[in-house]
């Protein structure tokens, strides 16, 4: 008997990404998501000076979810707390203490505001961004392929600047702010070079399964 792919599932995760760096050499990047097929939750990948790529997940079932999309030499399941303001953020979880002051809107984000959100958020205005997205921001892609077959779309619609930021991982303090270099190695797009965090609709298509 043939068996035949079902038609792949299109899942939107709708909330806001922080992406920093830090003097030690840590990059850290934070999502913050209040409407997802799994419920409102926070995580965060964290990537070592040394490579090494970490996930921090509240619990399996979106460990799950992530790990098959991203990168990740080690998964850690632990509660992820974080609290964001317009002005401020603050994630704790065992592993990672991070304090963020949110600044200003950056051009980027003004010409975002520009576009209705119904638009910026399709995969089609994605794949059309996805070309002013290589050259103007290093290393940011808006569409591409994820782990396990899937496809991947970001569709951003505002993005503020982050002033500061201290923290510590495994109780070790990350020092002071720096940009986000080199990329971090997640998945086929890195957050922009520069502290930011971006609001964002993810759009994450996931093979239909196999049927007789």
């Amino acid at each position: 008997m043939t068996r035949r792919a079902g038609r792949p599932r299109r899942q939107r995760f709708v909330g806001r990404i922080a992406g920093v760096g830090s003097a030690s050499g840590v990059r850290v990047v934070v999502g913050h998501w209040h409407d997802t097929p799994l419920g409102r939750f926070s995580d965060a990948m964290v990537e070592g000076p040394d490579g090494h790529r970490v996930l921090i997940a509240p619990h399996r079932e979106a460990a799950d979810f992530i790990e098959a999309t991203y990168s990740f030499d080690e998964v850690r399941i632990e509660p992820v707390t974080a609290v964001a303001t317009a002005t401020a953020w603050s994630v704790r979880s065992p592993s990672l203490d991070l304090d963020l002051v949110v600044g200003r809107r950056t051009a980027l984000g003004r010409l975002l505001a520009l576009v209705p959100d119904r638009v910026a958020t399709s995969p089609a205005w994605c794949s059309l961004t996805d070309v002013v997205a290589r050259v103007v921001l290093r290393g940011v892609r808006t569409r591409g392929s994820a782990g396990g077959g899937r496809r991947e779309w970001y569709g951003a619609t505002d993005h503020h600047r982050v002033r500061a930021a201290t923290g510590q991982l495994e109780g070790r303090d990350l020092g002071a702010l720096a940009p986000v270099s080199p990329p971090p190695r997640f998945g086929f797009s890195s957050t922009p070079r520069r502290p930011s965090v971006t609001t964002v609709v993810t759009t994450v298509e996931v093979p239909g399964a196999q049927r007789g």
